[in-house]
């Protein structure tokens, strides 16, 4: 009966969602803001994959004249001017958007995997295991994050990339696991799902096929504004000398070279500062447009 069930309403559903992807496709390309933020983020995205390319010195290189090539300005030569040790500033900024998206995508990766299971079981089961599923959430959400970030930071004998992305997933899956149980404390009372479960279905069928799905929007928003938050984490951690190491670039620590140098010499630390300035606005801004695009209550 429960398949007969399903083979009788599973092409009407696929119709229906080919239908709903068309149309989020549609007001997602009329949003001028989700159209503004989706280009940021390739642009960082492009520049990262493609940096060897991109960057027309060794991030890395250390000029044998330092003093002559130290704080130097803006110019053909240096479209973003040197550093304190005469290193090319554009080239240290495309290679350090290569951190910023392994730390975002990286550890918002790891969240939502965390975050979407959790929130499914409290969801659905509910009782004792919501109860305590919930107040160990409450308990994430009682700390600043970044105090946290730096305490667990902290545990670490030396900061690193691999640490800061197991930080910040530790930290960020608490906000996607609350987003899913209040789609599931809704989806689960749907009658096609009662119907189903009085069939006999089993929990993991009817959670993985029939609510996690409905989940998936709010998730996909809640991710997409995440890397955003991982991404300005990772730079105030580096900022810190909490994050990545050196030589690598980030755009964090590269904000702490140049802090010294702000008045007289601002665009060591000005250029920096507008690249994580871009970057989070560009995933804000698609995080937004993704969020009028999926929720059918708002109309063009």
């Amino acid at each position: 009966m429960e398949k007969t069930i399903e083979a009788t309403v599973r092409p009407e559903l696929r119709g229906r969602e080919r239908g709903i992807l068309l149309e989020t496709w549609s007001r997602l390309r009329k949003s001028k803001i989700a159209v503004a933020g989706l280009a940021i983020v390739t642009i960082v995205i492009a520049s990262s994959i493609f940096a060897p390319w991109i960057a027309p010195y060794d991030y890395k290189a250390v000029p044998r004249d330092v003093a002559g090539n130290s704080l130097l300005p803006p110019s053909r030569e240096h479209l973003m001017g040197t550093d304190v040790l005469g290193r090319d500033i554009f080239s240290r900024i495309v290679y350090g958007a290569r951190v910023s998206i392994v730390v975002g995508l990286g550890a918002e990766l790891f969240s939502v995997i965390v975050g979407v299971w959790l929130g499914l079981i409290a969801g659905y089961y509910g009782r004792i295991l919501d109860g305590v599923l919930m107040r160990v959430t409450d308990t994430f959400f009682a700390f600043p994050s970044l105090v946290l970030a730096i305490a667990m930071m902290a545990v670490f004998r030396k900061p690193g990339i691999v640490n800061v992305i197991v930080v910040l997933s530790i930290l960020g899956w608490t906000g996607i696991a609350r987003v899913v149980r209040g789609q599931v404390l809704s989806v689960k009372e749907n009658d096609y799902v009662q119907a189903i479960k009085a069939l006999g279905a089993s929990d993991f069928k009817i959670i993985l096929r029939h609510i996690l799905p409905n989940c998936m929007a709010p998730v996909l928003v809640a991710a997409t504004i995440g890397i955003a938050g991982n991404i300005l984490a990772e730079a105030g951690l580096s900022f810190l000398g909490l994050g990545v190491n050196p030589p690598t670039p980030s755009w964090g620590s590269m904000l702490t070279e140049g802090r010294n140098y702000l008045t007289i010499k601002p665009w060591v630390a000005v250029f920096p500062g507008l690249a994580i300035l871009f970057t989070v606005l560009g995933y804000n801004l698609l995080g937004d447009g993704l969020r009028d695009a999926l929720d059918p209550r708002l109309k063009d």
